[in-house]
């Protein structure tokens, strides 16, 4: 969406050829986090941050199993992206910005010196003081927006133009803010707008969760739609949009279930 440009960076699947880092940006996706976060030990120095830029909102607590909480920041990426061949990424839509911060909201010194590091490489980054009310309000968009594209296996262009599915995909949201809010982080109706506001705006993208679904690779339904149904019902919060969407998909996951897992 910005240009095209390549970046030659050096790569390893062996962390001890890396040694210690001040930022590690752990990207990986929900079902690989216990596996990776256990090789992150070589990167680990006294004031290392481990700054998650995944789907869902309990990552942080897997890497502060393996690393300890003070290594830990939390984060979201806000960008549409997909892998169109080994090497080559494609940027689809969305902002194109990362937004991550201390869990006690404080603009550590670490914490500046990443957002000046972001600044100056020349992309749109934010330090939040409510870094796991960010991270919700993400949830909430991408339950709505991955859910509704890989159920109806349309673009969201196509999705608002049926009033039926765009009620869907506003249900969705409001569902998933529903349970933030039971779980002490309430999405504030500015951010909720804003989500509906992206949603309108998107010229006609997917999801990674429908791209998955489609590619036969292994989704991450557990840890965004499962996750909403399991806590909802803790809660004892109806979310039938959330369950009929689960319900949908849940053979979809279940058939590209890798074997040896």
């Amino acid at each position: 969406m910005t240009g095209d440009f390549e970046v030659r960076a050096p790569a390893t699947d062996d962390p001890a050829e890396v040694g210690s880092c001040d930022f590690v940006l752990f990207c990986v996706k929900t079902f690989d986090a216990d596996a990776a976060a256990a090789r992150l030990g070589p990167l680990m120095g006294e004031d290392t941050a481990v700054v998650s830029l995944q789907n869902g909102v309990e990552n942080e607590e897997t890497l502060a199993r393996a690393v300890g909480d003070d290594h830990v920041m939390g984060g979201a990426a806000f960008i549409f992206a997909e892998i169109a061949e080994p090497g080559v990424i494609r940027h689809t839509g969305g902002p194109a910005s990362i937004t991550f911060g201390e869990f006690d909201g404080r603009a550590s010194e670490r914490a500046q010196r990443l957002l000046a590091c972001c600044e100056q490489a020349g992309f749109a980054a934010e330090l939040s003081q409510s870094i796991k009310t960010v991270l919700w309000a993400k949830l909430a968009f991408i339950c709505a927006q991955a859910g509704m594209t890989a159920a109806v296996r349309l673009p969201i262009g196509e999705i608002r133009t049926a009033a039926a599915a765009w009620t869907a995909f506003s249900r969705l949201l409001t569902e998933v803010c529903a349970v933030a809010e039971a779980e002490g982080h309430p999405v504030p109706q500015a951010a909720r707008e804003r989500a509906l506001a992206l949603a309108q705006a998107l010229p006609g993208s997917f999801s990674s969760l429908h791209d998955d679904l489609v590619a036969g690779r292994r989704m991450e339904l557990e840890a965004l739609h499962g996750f909403v149904v399991r806590r909802a019902a803790q809660h004892h919060l109806a979310v039938p949009m959330s369950e009929a969407v689960y319900a949908i998909l849940q053979p979809w996951a279940i058939r590209n279930q890798p074997a040896s897992t």
